[in-house]
């Protein structure tokens, strides 16, 4: 699976501000880094490449995945997560998850997202200024981070 392909996905990612080993000087890995880690480690086992892969791939292992439709949201309004955010969510979801959701939102950061907890699919993401005057439907559950 080439994690490349993804045109721009690099641009919602930010560096990770955590110290630690890893590729830059006194930090650890980029989320960007860990990505490329976990396709490179798929190809070797023989995960072939589709459409449902390319979708999947916007993940870290059996964390959470990211729709293109969010991805794309993403995009468009300037979101990143940084690979802190994404621990926070994958712990976040897994709290939803063992309470019986099925779908949630998620108000992290100055971001909500809609998350089907089910298929730990990031549905859609919005920013602050998106938030207002927003009607959230068919949600049966909301984490506040």
């Amino acid at each position: 699976m080439d994690l490349k392909r993804i045109q721009g996905f690099e641009n919602i990612i930010q560096p990770s501000s955590t110290p630690g080993a890893g590729s830059a000087v006194g930090k650890g890995p980029s989320f960007k880094d860990t990505l490329n880690q976990v396709g490179q480690t798929q190809e070797k086992v023989g995960v072939k490449e589709n459409s449902a892969a390319s979708s999947a791939l916007k993940s870290i292992a059996d964390g959470v995945k990211f729709s293109n439709h969010a991805v794309e949201r993403m995009r468009s309004r300037g979101i990143s997560f940084k690979p802190e955010d994404m621990t926070r969510l994958n712990e976040a979801v897994g709290r939803a998850a063992s309470k019986g959701s099925k779908d949630s939102l998620i108000l992290m950061n100055d971001s909500a997202l809609i998350v089907s907890v089910k298929n730990k699919t990031v549905v859609t993401v919005m920013d602050k200024a998106a938030l207002k005057e927003n009607v959230f439907t068919n949600i049966d559950s909301t984490i506040v981070m």
